[in-house]
């Protein structure tokens, strides 16, 4: 546990010395006047987007859960989504790093197995990667058509969207299409480990062979339930679809915010390939994101470096910090709850 805090605490400071580098490159004076400049009217907006960002997708889990036999109450899957973006931005590599302990807050609200848990976030994070490929195609069709050059920066979006566009559906065509081979290997690699793990841990009888290939066969049969269903799949793409508009939305508020309003389809762009830096080793990304859309902005519009900095601490302040917080409390009430039922039982 000690080793698990000292590992989060290195991944907060790393990216708040990334942070800090980037204010540092475009001015810290100029980027504290654009923060304290700020419309106070747009920043109330930005929140409210944030707000309605996280209910949509909080309702895509909802919708996932429900496919699954694990209902809930609407509000229920959105807090418990908010714990599950709390667990995304506390650990490194983003949903990544996450899903295991998003999958255990999700189990202990739906009082769920833990592999319909994890099948579920899973799910919710596959869908999320389908909208964010149309914004940003979108996005960058409009963006490059204004512009005089493909410069560099420019470039790197290309690749960022080439990537989402061809690579992503590829890897999950090839993992659909041979997902009965990839659950046998899945299982004849993770056996030995598992039972390896039950003999050294005290007071636990590690699971048999054929316990642990009945559980993680019941997360892959939980995965092809829901890519089966048709209905499930359009809701979750819906609330998916609005949770990305409203993250674009803020970013152009937060933009607006400090006195620049920029084409929304740089908004469209820039969101989605900038979700691509949370796989840096981070918590959440956290620094790499915020690089990213600064250098992004920077190179697609005329607003200046610190004054983009400005927008996209307002941005993510609201989309980062907001759902940390909010998740945190609710972690904490699950976490709660499932030491209670365990002393109880």
């Amino acid at each position: 546990m000690d080793g698990r805090r000292t590992a989060t605490l290195a991944g907060f400071v790393g990216a708040l010395a990334v942070l800090a580098v980037l204010v540092w490159v475009v001015g810290v004076d100029r980027t504290l006047t654009a923060l304290l400049s700020a419309d106070p009217v747009a920043l109330g907006l930005v929140g409210a987007v944030a707000v309605v960002w996280l209910t949509a997708w909080g309702l895509a889990l909802w919708s996932v859960l429900r496919a699954l036999g694990s209902p809930v109450r609407p509000y229920v899957a959105v807090l418990v989504y908010a714990g599950a973006v709390f667990a995304n931005n506390v650990t490194p590599f983003g949903q990544a790093g996450g899903e295991p302990l998003s999958a255990l807050l999700i189990s202990s609200a739906a009082d769920t197995e833990y592999e319909t848990g994890l099948a579920a976030i899973a799910s919710v994070d596959t869908v999320h990667f389908v909208p964010s490929v149309g914004f940003a195609i979108a996005g960058f069709t409009f963006v490059t058509a204004g512009a005089v050059q493909l410069g560099r920066n420019l470039a790197f979006a290309a690749v960022a969207v080439a990537a989402l566009a061809v690579g992503l559906p590829v890897a999950g065509f090839l993992g659909w299409r041979y997902r009965y081979e990839l659950e046998a290997a899945v299982v004849r690699l993770l056996t030995p480990a598992i039972r390896w793990f039950g003999r050294t841990v005290p007071k636990w009888t590690p699971p048999t062979a054929d316990t642990i290939a009945a559980r993680i066969e019941s997360f892959f049969a939980a995965i092809e339930r829901i890519a089966t269903d048709r209905k499930t799949l359009l809701q979750t793409l819906g609330f998916s679809g609005l949770g990305w508009a409203s993250l674009a939305c803020s970013l152009w508020l937060s933009l607006y915010a400090v006195g620049h309003a920029v084409p929304v389809s740089v908004a469209l762009l820039v969101v989605p390939v900038g979700s691509i830096a949370s796989l840096a080793p981070l918590p959440g990304g956290s620094g790499a994101i915020e690089a990213v859309l600064v250098t992004l902005l920077v190179s697609t519009t005329a607003v200046p470096g610190a004054v983009a900095a400005s927008a996209v601490l307002i941005h993510r302040g609201a989309t980062y910090l907001f759902p940390l917080l909010l998740g945190a409390a609710v972690a904490s009430a699950l976490g709660a709850d499932r030491a209670t039922a365990s002393e109880q039982g």
